[in-house]
């Protein structure tokens, strides 16, 4: 039996890329906010891409919402995924980027329109939506990549530290902007950072991820007052 609140259930799930193997066994509740912590190779990336479906699992079953999806493709898993460059395509609008969230030929109904305008409106970028990539700065398009994965309105969102390349005031406002857009859509993120702030500034709980080993969530606030010997080496470099 799962319980009503499970959004995101990671069981026994393995992965291996060449020689890295990654193992990881987990359950999100719905709603709530993570961060994934972790040293550079550790698997952060890899435990992001096999629950998004980029990544094949070897083992153990991937369910959201109470449906399994581990053998489903990215676009039918109820997840979004947004990635550390945020992928936007230089040739086309901030309108054109946001709708390919919704359809990839961009042909768009009048309602799905509204859709993006709005998505747009919601990460203030509602007077841009005309502009191309190279004609804004690094915060708007980051704003427009997180809009992109707004209008799927999908339950889980993954974000690969999409906010790596801002300044801190910035990147502060764009973990704000996150966390009340997730919250007003009830959307369940688990997000990686390099940086103990952001996971204490926005997230509920931690996982921390070492040498391909995925460790249940913790508190925020617990994890990073009484860290395990792994993530205290890891947080004192």
């Amino acid at each position: 039996m799962h319980g009503d609140e499970d959004m995101l259930r990671v069981e026994d799930v393995r992965v291996q890329q060449g020689d890295f193997a990654l193992s990881a066994d987990f359950v999100l509740e719905r709603g709530t906010r993570t961060a994934v912590l972790g040293p550079s190779g550790a698997g952060k990336s890899t435990l992001l891409g096999a629950i998004g479906g980029y990544l094949p699992t070897i083992t153990g079953r991937i369910l959201v919402d109470g449906a399994d999806v581990t053998e489903a493709p990215p676009d039918r898993r109820g997840i979004a995924m947004l990635f550390q460059d945020g992928n936007l395509f230089p040739h086309l609008s901030l309108a054109q980027n946001v709708g390919l969230g919704m359809r990839p030929t961009l042909r768009l109904t009048e309602v799905e329109r509204a859709q993006v305008q709005e998505s747009l409106d919601r990460v203030g970028l509602k007077t841009l939506a005309d502009r191309k990539p190279g004609q804004i700065s690094g915060g708007q398009q980051s704003r427009a990549a997180l809009a992109r994965i707004l209008v799927q309105q999908k339950p889980v969102l993954l974000l690969d530290e999409p906010f790596a390349a801002l300044g801190p005031a910035l990147r502060r406002e764009m973990l704000d902007t996150m966390s009340e857009l997730a919250t007003a859509a009830d959307a369940t993120v688990l997000m990686i950072t390099h940086a103990p702030e952001d996971a204490e500034r926005v997230s509920d709980s931690v996982l921390f991820v070492d040498r391909g080993k995925v460790d249940p969530p913790r508190a925020t606030q617990e994890i990073l007052a009484n860290p395990p010997e792994a993530l205290r080496s890891y947080l004192s470099r």
